[in-house]
């Protein structure tokens, strides 16, 4: 049995697919296994997993139900590993990764989930737009708590679903991961490990961000456009909306709390309209809790959530 499993969840990401593999294969790390779990790709995913199968670490799942938290589930079931990585199909593990987390988790029985800093790859000799803020920028992937380890006590802290790990018994004691948060084709939901750290803090185990666990992460081109942060922020409030409602605080407290985010992202909007990164940023999280609001009422109204 591996100590550990390296599980990329892909769904049609053929042009970064294979260096996501490649990082992985070449881990400075004696005792692991690799999966990739194919999610209903119609491109050429299958081919470029089966060009590097010969590798024997390397094994190849599909997963016809759409939704990343579905295929990581589905990873997580076709290993036997204690501790389950995951990397995103456009990231790029460095050598030390796996190893770091190891001797994390070997060195902390409380530990339930770590994660370390994320760096992002602007490819082309793309500059990044005047008007993405560093919090626009974490919007992309990108994540650093400085170089030290922290032990988190803010699930808004938690650590970025491309750089993630659990150990096997929590994920287990959790029931998985939730299949209505996460990604679900072009649905832009998220909020799982949000949620996750925040029932691993609840059940008195330790959330840990590991600076030397480093990923770096592919800035797509077609992400650098503001309607691709716009719709995102719309549905980060939809995940919001969920996430309160699995965790039983819905109601007409939710009116109030969406309503006064929406304020103070416009009010700041405004305070901020001389520097485009700040504004663009306020502008969009106003946007979001649209979308939250939106969520909430149609919920209260007894309709089905969009996730």
């Amino acid at each position: 049995m591996p100590q550990i499993a390296a599980i990329i969840c892909t769904h049609n990401r053929e042009n970064y697919l294979g260096a996501a593999i490649d990082s992985l294969l070449a881990q400075e790390c004696n005792d692991f296994e690799v999966l990739v779990v194919d999610n209903g790709s119609t491109d050429r995913t299958k081919e470029v997993i089966e060009s590097r199968l010969s590798h024997p670490r390397l094994k190849y799942v599909y997963e016809p139900v759409l939704g990343l938290s579905v295929a990581r589930n589905t990873g997580a079931r076709e290993t036997s590993a204690p501790i389950l990585a995951y990397l995103d199909d456009d990231a790029e593990a460095s050598s030390q990764w796996l190893r770091v987390l190891i001797e994390a988790y070997h060195s902390n029985e409380k530990l339930a989930i770590a994660g370390g800093k994320v760096t992002l790859i602007w490819s082309g000799g793309i500059i990044p737009p005047k008007w993405i803020s560093p919090d626009m920028a974490a919007g992309l992937g990108a994540y650093d708590l400085g170089d030290r380890v922290v032990y988190i006590d803010k699930p808004s802290l938690t650590p970025r679903g491309l750089n993630y790990s659990l150990r096997r018994t929590f994920l287990e004691q959790m029931g998985g991961f939730d299949a209505n948060l996460g990604r679900i084709g072009k649905k832009l939901l998220s909020n799982e490990e949000l949620y996750m750290t925040e029932l691993a803090l609840q059940h008195g185990w330790q959330v840990a961000y590991l600076p030397d666990a480093l990923v770096a992460h592919n800035v797509a081109p077609e992400r650098l456009k503001p309607d691709w942060f716009w719709q995102r922020s719309w549905w980060q409030g939809v995940s919001e909306c969920y996430r309160e409602e699995v965790a039983g605080r819905t109601g007409i407290a939710q009116l109030g709390r969406g309503g006064e985010r929406l304020l103070r992202g416009l009010y700041k909007a405004l305070k901020y309209i001389n520097d485009p990164a700040a504004r663009f940023d306020n502008l969009a999280y106003a946007y979001g809790q649209i979308g939250y609001l939106t969520e909430v009422i149609k919920v209260m109204l007894g309709g089905k959530s969009s996730s």
